[in-house]
């Protein structure tokens, strides 16, 4: 039996920024793919270019200075990077939807929480009366666990907790029936308690609607929690892929070896320093040539120092781009 085929698939993507001083390299030749029905989660440190990733998916980098200067996002047999702006109105927040980092940034402070939600089946289905429109968006919020959700529908963002926007910021994603869900750290500003069930309100609503997922964090905790599939970048490149256990069980490049020990366990004995990564992450501005993580490797090589490695196979589906793994 024939394998499915990705419903997402990046191909490398590289995204520029214009700046002052000259094009800013964010995004160098990053590849994925995502079946539907999966999550991938995208990992690392800030800076490395995981949200200017999904930023680009939904073509919705800064203008003028954000521009993407290579590689194909294909979404099924549609190249988003050669659409028009008609042509991408039809796709974004209707196939592929996003859940932003900051919910009281992306929420209006001015219109009411049942305001926001209806805008999307207002552009996407014109078709709906406003009682439709406002019994779909009561369901919504329902479905995504906010307690009484008919008088949610008429207050205003500030009136709510955090937990509660960033529930709102999912109905509003998962209005039109998305086939691709991406989140960009949507539990970073929630204390632990509302960050699980906030997770658990996604994977729920993944099971009932066979939505793909791309979930973007730096924890790795949740990482092994939700996703099937990890993709570990560092310095606006790809570092590692695998499926999630295996990165986990035998993570290959030395960075996210290096992550992975960094993490507290409970079996650490008490008052023993953590591990750390030595050194820094390279600026885009000063990136070194070869392999961005060298300075900061504790197996380097001098062919580190030179070239730039390509993306040897570890094992099946677990892919690694150090030279470690060349012979």
């Amino acid at each position: 039996m024939m394998p499915e085929p990705p419903i997402l698939s990046v191909d490398n993507l590289s995204v520029v920024f214009d700046t002052e001083t000259g094009p800013l390299q964010a995004v160098d030749g990053v590849s994925f793919s995502v079946e539907a029905g999966t999550t991938l989660g995208i990992v690392g440190e800030s800076g490395c270019g995981k949200s200017v990733t999904a930023f680009s998916v939904m073509r919705l980098l800064p203008q003028p200075a954000g521009r993407i200067t290579g590689g194909s996002i294909r979404f099924g047999d549609t190249d988003i990077t050669a659409l028009s702006a008609d042509e991408l109105y039809r796709i974004r927040g209707n196939r592929i939807s996003m859940i932003f980092q900051e919910p009281m940034t992306a929420l209006n402070p001015v219109h009411r929480i049942g305001r926001q939600i209806t805008e999307s089946f207002r552009l996407h289905f014109p078709e709906m009366s406003a009682s439709q429109m406002h019994a779909a968006a009561v369901e919504l919020l329902r479905r995504v666990s906010i307690s009484d959700p008919e008088k949610r529908f008429g207050e205003y963002p500030h009136q709510i907790s955090g937990g509660m926007r960033q529930r709102v910021m999912i109905a509003m994603a998962l209005a039109c029936q998305p086939d691709i869900l991406i989140a960009d750290e949507p539990t970073t500003a929630l204390d632990v308690t509302i960050q699980a069930q906030i997770l658990e309100v996604i994977d729920q609503l993944q099971k009932e609607s066979g939505m793909a997922v791309i979930f973007i964090t730096h924890d790795l905790g949740v990482i092994a929690e939700i996703c099937d599939s990890v993709l570990v970048m560092y310095a606006g490149q790809v570092a590692e892929t695998a499926p999630v256990a295996q990165l986990f069980a035998d993570p290959a490049h030395p960075y996210t070896r290096g992550l992975l020990r960094s993490i507290p366990r409970l079996d650490t004995p008490r008052k023993q320093r953590l591990a750390v990564i030595e050194g820094r992450v390279p600026t885009l501005y000063e990136l070194p040539p070869g392999c961005r993580f060298q300075n900061r490797c504790p197996r380097a090589m001098a062919i580190c120092q030179s070239a730039s490695p390509p993306r040897f196979q570890v094992a099946p589906g677990h892919m690694a781009s150090c030279y470690l793994y060349g012979s």
